[in-house]
């Protein structure tokens, strides 16, 4: 569903032909909502959680963060 909200969101700013950060944040929230409901209908029809503690990699180590750097 990332895939979706990213798609979603460069076809709405292009569309908007959006530019600068507020015209921008508008056209990101809109895909992300998008994103979402397509997440909630397939939760619904599945019954089924799609996001859970399996779906995400382990932290990343302080130690190792700060040699990575910003």
């Amino acid at each position: 569903f990332t895939a979706l909200a990213e798609l979603s969101t460069r076809q709405i700013a292009e569309n908007v032909d959006a530019t600068g950060l507020t015209e921008n944040k508008g056209a990101a929230q809109a895909g992300g909502r998008i994103a979402r409901q397509a997440r909630q209908q397939l939760e619904n029809q599945t019954g089924k959680s799609i996001i859970s503690p399996e779906n995400y990699l382990p932290p990343v180590p302080k130690k190792l963060k700060n040699a990575l750097g910003p």
